[in-house]
């Protein structure tokens, strides 16, 4: 409930409140209206392989597309907060790449832009000259089950090649501290960050 009224209740309605106020027609959505996003509980696996339950987290299973369709043919820009409805009415927490992920590959986004704070992918993250500017699926999995790519950034290059896989043409990950970063990627050629194709 708590994280429902932060992420929907609060923080949706501010970033719509903010980019309606700068023109934009904006509208606060979360993942349970009109079942907009369907989710299953989700699990972890322990140190000894066995399910640890995480509670109420969940996993998108489907997106009700024609719900986005309908508003953006409409004129409206859809903001989504990653909360989800399962199968019997409960709510589940879905992590916000994920969620990105599933709605960029439901509309068969031309890009989906992920805004971290790192510039992008690296081979190894204290070398500077390590940078990967572009990469393909099979190079992630690859990367994954040799170490290459660890930690925190597993699930988000899980999320990118998800995108693809379900339909969105590319995915870039940018550095969201470097001012207008969103700008460069999208209004010039060279781009800012690392960018995953299938």
């Amino acid at each position: 409930k708590i994280v429902e009224m932060v992420l929907s209740g609060q923080i949706n309605k501010d970033l719509s409140a903010s980019l309606s106020a700068h023109g934009l027609n904006a509208v606060g959505l979360c993942g349970r209206d009109s079942n907009l996003l369907k989710a299953v509980k989700s699990f972890a696996e322990g140190p000894d392989g066995r399910e640890l339950d995480l509670g109420y987290v969940g996993r998108i299973q489907e997106v009700n597309k024609t719900v986005l369709t309908d508003l953006i043919d409409a004129g409206y820009v859809p903001i989504i907060s990653p909360v989800a409805c399962g199968e019997n009415g409960e709510t589940f927490n879905v992590n916000a790449d994920f969620v990105a992920g599933a709605v960029s590959g439901a509309l068969q986004a031309e890009k989906l832009i992920l805004l971290s704070d790192i510039k992008g992918l690296y081979r190894d993250i204290e070398d500077e000259e390590s940078f990967i500017p572009e990469i393909n699926c099979d190079t992630v999995k690859e990367y994954i089950s040799q170490g290459v790519i660890a930690g925190g950034m597993i699930p988000k290059m899980q999320c990118c090649m998800d995108a693809i896989q379900k339909g969105a043409k590319e995915v870039v990950i940018i550095d969201g501290r470097v001012e207008h970063s969103l700008l460069i990627e999208i209004f010039t050629n060279s781009g800012s960050g690392t960018m995953v194709t299938k």
